[in-house]
This record gives structure tokens, C-alpha cells and sequence, in this order.
């Protein structure tokens, strides 16, 4: 039997991953179309003090990761930060899928008031109970950095939508 809290999370990362995944394809394409070297894409940024394409994925990534494990009662994989091609972002969102795609709608039952503590043990710690880290911390951050990737693209003359955005449902 599955959960609301699954259903607000993994489902969605899952359909929202596979968005970007796929203008990330797309954007490779276009790059090696018009003889543009991957690098100008993968390290664009909107403006000097926000990340580049390539941390945007990444963070991403994290998020959907690292909130659903949170959530889930299961230990949050940590992922180097080494990515430097399509491949390698390609990869990055293969893993995460793969992550969240064996998190079992089960372990998310106490999911809603499981207690959420990020940054443990230093001044900045935050605790939410787990609807309010999912709706109010997690989705948003997730959300953001999806969205700037796709910004960041379409920015740069990849051919990409709305529909490109929101992948499959």
C-alpha cells in the first residue's frame, strides 16, 4: 500500500529527474549540432554568483536523494562532486533514480511525523517534522534547481518547453 508521503515525493522526483535528464539530452544535441564545445553549456550560470549547469544538476540530485532517504528512515548516500560532461551528469541522475526507485512506499509510513534534523550539531541545525521538510524545505529546493537548469538552457538557445520540463506523468 502506498503513502501520501511517497506519493508527494519519490513519484515526483522520479517524473521531474527524468524532465531533466532529458534536456540535458537535448541540450548535448544541440551543443554538438552547431559545433558549440559541451563546456559552454555545462558551465553556463545566469549570473557570476549562482552555480553553473553542472552544480545545479548535482544539488538536484541531492535533493531528491537526500530527502526521500530522510524521509524514508534510510541512511542519505553521499555522492562526490566530480561531474564534468553530459555523460557524467547523465550518470549523476541514473544513480539518484536508481536510489529512489528501491525506497519501498512502506519504509515512508511514519514519513509525515518523523523528526527531519539537517545540520546536526552546529548552530545553524533545523528541525522539521516530515510533511513540513517534504512540502516546505525539501520540494521547493528540488524544484528550484530543476527549473534554473532548464532556465539555463533554454537561455542558451536549447529547444526545450514546458513539456520538456515537466518529463513524463
Amino acid at each position: 500500500m502506498s503513502t501520501p508521503m511517497y506519493e508527494s515525493s519519490v513519484p515526483v522526483f522520479t517524473q521531474m529527474l527524468g524532465g531533466l535528464r532529458d534536456v540535458l539530452a537535448k541540450a548535448e544535441a544541440h551543443a554538438t549540432a552547431r559545433n558549440i564545445e559541451p563546456i559552454a553549456l555545462l558551465q553556463v550560470r545566469l549570473f557570476p554568483d549562482m552555480f553553473n549547469l553542472v552544480r545545479q544538476v548535482q544539488i538536484a540530485c541531492d535533493f531528491a536523494t537526500g530527502v526521500s532517504a530522510r524521509l524514508a528512515g534510510a541512511e542519505v548516500p553521499a555522492y562526490e562532486a566530480t561531474e564534468q560532461s553530459f555523460a557524467d551528469l547523465q550518470a549523476r541522475i541514473a544513480t539518484s533514480l536508481d536510489f529512489i526507485g528501491k525506497l519501498s512506499p512502506a519504509q515512508f509510513g511514519e514519513a509525515a511525523a518523523r523528526e527531519i534534523v539537517l545540520r546536526p550539531g552546529t548552530p545553524k541545525e533545523r528541525r522539521f517534522a516530515g510533511q513540513a521538510y517534504l512540502l516546505h524545505y525539501g520540494l521547493p529546493q528540488f524544484f528550484f534547481h530543476v527549473a534554473t537548469a532548464y532556465g539555463l538552457m533554454r537561455h542558451n538557445g536549447v529547444e526545450v518547453g514546458k513539456k520538456d520540463y515537466m518529463g513524463q506523468y
